[in-house]
């Protein structure tokens, strides 16, 4: 079977489209203040990483077609059960790839650029990283080809999952059926992920099934609206610097390195570390919060506590549209 493993492309215009109906919806609701930088912004983002995406893919498929030649076994023998799997294996790769890229500061200064910006739309799906690739966030995928999946199928599945984010980025839908939101990832969901409050920092990294966050602790239900953006924003719609700007970063924390074992840190960290404390990572950030209103507590008892705050809080009744 033939797989059109650029499956993306084709769907820009839907895409494109999409974005203009809800902007034009955005202005009249007097919701989107500043369309024309935003928009401009998203759309060079996603302009360059289109333009990269012949070599970066290319580098994807060679990867992935070496490891295949040293598959351990063969799963295109039953078609149905090999692409089931491969789903789940795919949103699985990409929850581990996207978790990392959040807790990993080598990461997330190519990560940062799709949370960068202050205002969340449909575009905001386009403003994509133009180095991710370069800095190896396909591998978390090299295990696949190890198991059968053919490079052509796990290319597929990548698009296919890239695809049903897109409609994630908006506040134009509200909740959906609850039986929908336990299993599925949705515009609520990764509302939540896009926020720069502490409670809502390093949650929700699903692509598709939010039963990942679920299993492995990083779920947070939507409980007022978020305030979009980095925790220090960039003041900045210009596409290189707001793709550069974590990198010079790190530059500079690593030029300022006392030892082998800072600039590791400054590295492989999470994101916030420094060696004079002068910056916090996200943990170090929500266990300060979580003792804001107690004392003399341990730590699990004061998350449990702010959890709890979060869960019960009367901002559940919290509507995006009225």
């Amino acid at each position: 079977m033939q797989l059109d493993t650029s499956l993306i492309l084709h769907a820009i215009p839907g895409f494109i489209l999409l974005t203009i109906i809800e902007a034009i919806y955005l202005v009249k609701e007097h919701r989107f203040t500043n369309p024309k930088k935003d928009l401009l912004a998203n759309a060079a983002l996603g302009l360059g990483f289109v333009v990269l995406s012949p070599v970066t893919k290319g580098i994807n498929l060679v990867v992935y077609a070496f490891v295949y030649g040293h598959r351990f076994c063969d799963l295109t023998n039953n078609l149905w059960c090999a692409w089931i799997l491969c789903f789940l294996a795919d949103d699985f790769s990409f929850y581990w790839s996207h978790r990392l890229s959040h807790q990993v500061r080598f990461w997330w200064a190519s990560h940062q650029v799709h949370h960068s910006g202050e205002f969340l739309s449909l575009s905001a799906a386009f403003r994509q990283s133009w180095t991710s690739n370069i800095t190896g966030g396909f591998l978390f995928w090299m295990w696949m080809p190890l198991l059968g999946f053919t490079p052509a199928m796990i290319m597929f599945m990548k698009s296919l999952n890239a695809m049903y984010q897109f409609w994630l980025h908006t506040e134009a839908i509200n909740k959906l059926p609850g039986w929908f939101e336990a299993v599925f990832n949705t515009p609520s969901h990764h509302r939540v992920h896009h926020g720069s409050d502490v409670e809502y920092l390093d949650k929700n990294h699903a692509g598709i099934l939010i039963i990942w966050d679920k299993i492995f602790g990083t779920y947070q239900e939507e409980v007022h609206k978020p305030k979009y953006g980095l925790t220090k924003n960039i003041q900045s719609n210009n596409p290189f610097v707001i793709t550069m700007y974590e990198w010079k970063n790190l530059f500079k924390d690593l030029k300022k390195s006392k030892s082998l074992r800072d600039s590791i840190n400054y590295l492989f960290n999470a994101p916030g570390w420094s060696s004079d404390g002068s910056s916090k990572t996200t943990r170090q950030l929500q266990t300060e919060a979580s003792h804001d209103d107690c004392k003399n507590c341990s730590n699990t008892s004061c998350v449990k506590r702010m959890t709890f705050h979060l869960n019960s809080s009367a901002d559940l009744q919290y509507k995006i549209i009225n």
